[in-house]
Order: C-alpha cells, then structure tokens, then sequence
C-alpha cells in the first residue's frame, strides 16, 4: 500500500533528520547554511539529493561512489531569479513557457521560470520498494499565463537509475505557449566515449553563438571542423577545445526510434551512465559539452521539445507547443548509471 507524506517547510532544519526508513530506502530532510531546504533519497547503491520547494531540482546524486553531477563553484545551492544564479545542480527543470538560451528579442531568463521556482507544495510517495518527490508549482500573472507543474523524481531500491518527470497542465481560458528540457548536467568523464540508438549523423553542431559565448580564434577552427563532420568528436580527448561550450543538436527523433537511449561510457571499465526517454514526449535533443577552470559538464542528451535557443526561435522554427485550455502535457526520463 502506497503512502502519501506531505512535506512542510518548518519540517527542515540545519540538523539532518530521517523522516522515513522502508527496509533499504530512506529519506531524510535537512537546510543548507543557505537556507535551502533538501531532502535525501538513498537506497543501497547510492542517494539523489533534491531541492523539494526550489523548483525541485537534483542537486547531487550519486551511484556505486561515482558523482553524476558536473564539476562547478558552488558549494551549496544559493537563492536566484536564474539558475545562473544556483548553477551546481545535476539537473533542473527547463521551460516551462521559455527554454534555452534567450536571444537578444527575448525577454525570459536562462532556461525559463521553472528551474528557480518556489514551490507551493512537496510530498513524498513511499510505494512498496520505491520512494518519490513530488511536488506542485501555480504559475499565474493577471492578464497572462496560468500552469500547474507537477514535477517529480522516483528511486527505487536497490537501484541505479532513477526516472524524472514533469506534468503540465494549462489551467487559463487560452492556449499557453510550452517549451520543456530535462536538463541533466552530467560529469565530464575524461576520455569518454558517446554511443546511441539513432544515427551519429542526427547530431549538428550548433552554428549560431548565443551572447554568453566568446570564442576563441583557435576554437572557431575547432568548431568549423565539427560542423563539417559532427562526427569527429567521438571522445571527450581534446579538453582545450570544449571552452567556450560545445553543442549539438539532434531534431525530429521520431523519424528515427520510439525511445532514444544515449550512453555515456568511461574508458576500461570505468563507470557507463544512461538516459532514455520517449520520442512522442521529447522530439528534440542537445548535447552540451563544457571544459574550463570552473565547470566541467558533459551532457551527452538532453531530452526536450524543441531546440533551446529560446522562444522566439521555437516559434519561428514551429517547434513552440500550445497547450490548449485544460490540457496536460507528461515527460518522464529515466537517467543514472547502468547497472
């Protein structure tokens, strides 16, 4: 029998404290000095850390003592309006009525409202040999837009993988412009290797450079390689050229498979991280690769609804959902390290 724990803001103090034991499964609360709330999931393999009322990210996980989580300056997670502002997590919801990088006509943060959102609820879900987070954000503005997100984040016991999923609901008299990525900020895995279930040749490298990338003259010439084979880049080997960023695209990945599977494998028998999703939720994917003195991510997939060059884009591309009055929208994600 399923229960449903409901989670208070007063529960969380500066003393972590375990609120539920389910034979391997636990799941404990505690605040960063910052303030932010937390809370544990932790099975035999691991734990996943989430911020359950700060737009529910994951801000750490870890599996069989491999971290997940890119390499970044923030010790803990900081208050923001951006995720720039909080930029450590291992992965954030991205959208919900903008996504990506805003173009110089957009108005919208990086990557959207959702990432930074301060919930209105959270709950805990302890099913038999699993546990969620779950949680509710009302998004409303007077003479604008009116969503509930329902984000969540399932770990069962025992294992290593874990499953992120969003629900959408439009909850205004009129369609709501949608753009959503599950945007996992995976380790940069010296040497690794890409493989995948949809053809090498889906991936593009990015040819436009969004204001926050500054390229070098030695980078430009990297990159113009890239763009004329994207398949050059079959390990992460050349570190000195992934700063600025490295991204590609992948669209239209229906006309390839149902479920993409994208695997990010470590030399020898170092560590194989996985993600899957299905393509009737996520069309579209990036993949972000990142190497400097600060922050090192190599996001091998990124599954989403559209390309994140922001909502202006989308919607000149065709690629911008309108989600009709009462309608809902579900994305789930299963990602983590391969057993």
């Amino acid at each position: 029998m399923a229960a449903v724990i409901h989670l208070t803001r007063q529960q969380f103090t500066g003393q972590p404290f375990r609120l539920v034991e389910n034979g391997e499964l636990s799941v404990t609360l505690f605040t960063y000095p910052s303030g932010i709330e937390a809370v544990t999931l932790r099975n035999s393999r691991g734990f996943i850390t989430l911020l359950p009322f700060y737009g529910q990210m994951v801000w750490d996980a870890q599996f069989d003592g491999h971290s997940l989580r890119m390499e970044n300056p923030f010790s803990e997670p900081k208050w923001g309006e951006s995720v720039v502002d909080t930029y450590g997590c291992f992965a954030f919801h991205s959208g919900l009525l903008s996504n990506g990088c805003p173009a110089p006509e957009d108005t919208h943060p990086l990557h959207g409202e959702m990432p930074c959102a301060r919930m209105d609820s959270a709950f805990l879900l302890v099913d038999g040999d699993s546990v969620t987070l779950g949680g509710g954000y009302e998004y409303v503005k007077g003479f604008g837009d009116h969503y509930l997100a329902s984000p969540s984040v399932r770990l069962g016991a025992g294992a290593t993988l874990m499953t992120i999923a969003m629900r959408v609901t439009n909850l205004a008299s009129v369609p709501m412009p949608l753009q959503y990525m599950c945007h996992m900020n995976y380790a940069y895995v010296p040497q690794a290797t890409f493989s995948q279930n949809i053809p090498a040749a889906a991936f593009a490298l990015r040819t436009s450079i969004p204001g926050h990338v500054h390229p070098t003259p030695q980078w430009l010439e990297y990159t113009a390689g890239l763009a004329r084979d994207p398949s050059a880049l079959k390990a992460l080997d050349q570190p000195q050229f992934y700063d600025p960023e490295i991204v590609f695209f992948a669209d239209n990945l229906a006309t390839y498979t149902d479920r993409v599977e994208c695997v990010m494998q470590a030399p020898g028998t170092g560590p194989r991280f996985v993600t899957r999703f299905d393509t009737a939720q996520f069309n579209h994917a990036t993949r972000w690769i990142l190497h400097n003195g600060d922050q090192k991510v190599a996001a091998f997939i990124l599954p989403a609804t559209c390309r994140p060059e922001g909502h202006i884009a989308a919607s000149r591309a065709g690629t911008l959902i309108a989600l009709e009055p009462g309608a809902t929208r579900e994305f789930s994600v299963e990602t983590g390290l391969a057993g």
